[in-house]
């Protein structure tokens, strides 16, 4: 996130589908989305956006959350465990950050998006080509 962003952030709200799972999540209201296709990502078709840790809050449902990890179990794929939707998780990209599924914002905040490639399938290469890893960064 670029440091004239950080000035501009509105909150989100969204959640799973059965509504459970509830939160928040302060962000700009034009976003930049990750379109990956790791094996889990394509599976799920996720689109999502990173937010550091410090914007997102759990609002309900704390106890409806499970969570897989596989590989290098760095990545934390929390989903309902009432709908089975991964409403947000802890990306292998950004340990220190959420990811945001796109398709579970509430209506009515988010006035563009620009959705940009990860190359899941080639991780090591996309992570140091995009630059995707300063997205769940404070601005000092």
């Amino acid at each position: 996130m670029d440091s004239n962003q950080n000035s501009d952030l509105i909150t989100h709200k969204g959640g799973c589908h059965c509504k459970r799972v509830r939160w928040e999540v302060k962000a700009p209201n034009s976003l930049i989305a990750w379109k990956c296709n790791c094996s889990t990502c394509i599976m799920r078709g996720n689109t999502h956006f990173i937010v550091p840790s410090k914007h997102f809050n759990l609002i309900s449902g704390e106890s409806n959350i499970t969570t897989y990890t596989y590989g290098t179990h760095t990545a934390k794929h929390t989903f309902c465990n009432v709908c089975g939707i991964t409403s947000f998780y802890t990306p292998r990209s950004n340990p220190d950050g959420v990811a945001v599924t796109l398709n579970c914002l509430d209506h009515g905040t988010v006035t563009h998006v620009e959705i940009r490639s990860f190359d899941g399938v080639n991780w090591d290469d996309s992570y140091s080509q995009t630059g995707i890893s300063a997205c769940s960064k404070l601005d000092s």
